[in-house]
This record gives structure tokens, sequence and C-alpha cells, in this order.
């Protein structure tokens, strides 16, 4: 794979929630669709990328990346159904929190003297993989004011974001890419009417 083709298919971390990162993980129209998850292993890439890889595979799960796209889109009708006060069916997510649990202990750490949490590694399927994107979800749908999940403003893009910003008057997923180029049209427009 070439660098530029890495590049064009690079995740963009602009939601500041791990639930519309991995939502936006397929963004653009037309000929600047893209589309982050090609692989299983570009699922396990994505998943240690933002932190959210419970644990390093053994191997990596057949089926992981079907259940990824499964997810995502039910995750993005989750969330645009949250955003105008209807229901959508939970059951692919439902699935991944049911079948992704792993086991776990409490154990004394005697080097901290402390107690810990150790969660089994064993060999994960799909589910397990990506049970933090489905816990992040259910968070995102339970926690945050649904009018706070917003999709940038910037001509035709895609990304949604969640806007904590203290003013909640956050308009782009990136203020350096998509804000700017609102801005440069803008002046243009102010400037061929004058």
């Amino acid at each position: 794979m070439s660098e530029h083709n890495i590049e064009e298919t690079a995740p963009r971390l602009v939601g500041d929630n791990l639930a519309l990162d991995f939502i936006n993980t397929e963004y653009g129209l037309g000929p600047l669709h893209r589309e982050v998850l090609s692989s299983d292993q570009s699922v396990v890439d994505w998943l240690r990328i933002v932190g959210a890889l419970p644990v390093e595979p053994e191997r990596v799960p057949r089926g992981l990346l079907a259940l990824a796209r499964e997810l995502r889109a039910s995750a993005r009708a989750l969330v645009e159904a949250r955003r105008v006060g209807r229901w959508a069916d939970p059951a692919v997510v439902n699935q991944v929190l049911a079948r992704g649990q792993r086991p776990a202990e409490l154990r004394w750490d005697a080097s901290a003297k402390d107690f810990r949490i150790e969660r089994q590694a064993g060999a994960l399927d799909a589910s397990g993989l990506l049970l933090p994107v489905a816990e992040a979800l259910a968070r995102l749908l339970v926690d945050v004011d649904p009018t706070l999940v917003r999709q940038c403003e910037g001509h035709n893009c895609t990304l949604l974001f969640q806007d904590i910003t203290k003013s909640h008057r956050r308009r782009w997923c990136s203020m350096a890419v998509c804000g700017n180029r609102m801005k440069v049209a803008a002046f243009r427009t102010r400037r061929h009417a004058g």
C-alpha cells in the first residue's frame, strides 16, 4: 500500500468520543468516500490507535470486519435516531455487549500493594474486541445530550462529533480543515459581493 493510500484512509479522530470516532471510520461522499475498516486486521489496528484494544489478540478473529461494519451501521442509525427522538433497533449493540464480556477477577497486586481487576485474556472473539466501542456507544446514547452530537457543517463533510466546548457552539469537525475552508469561502463570497 502506498503512503498516499494510507493517508487517504487514515482515521479521522475528531469526534471527541470513541463511539463517534468509530462511526467516522467511514466518511466522505462520492469520490471523497473513505473506508478505514478494510480488513479484520485494520479493525484491530484502529482499536490499537484509539487505545481501545482490550488485549492484544493472539490471533485476529475471523469475521471481525463484518461485525465491525454491522456495529458501525447500527451505531450510526442509533445516534441519528436519538438526535431526532426516534427509536432504532439496538440488537447489534446488545449482541456485542452480551457476547463481548470477559470474566473478571479481583486480584492482589503485591508490587502496588493494592487490589486490581484483571480480565482473563484468552482468545477473544470479534465481540470481545469490539466491546469497548459498544460500551462507549451505550454511554453516548444514555449519558450525552443528543443536541451536542453534531455533524460537521463543512461542505460534503460527513464526520460526527460531540461538542464538548464550553459555549457549545462547535460547528466543524476540525477548525484547521473544514472550519478554515468555510471561512475562506465566506470571505470570497463577501469580497465578490462588495
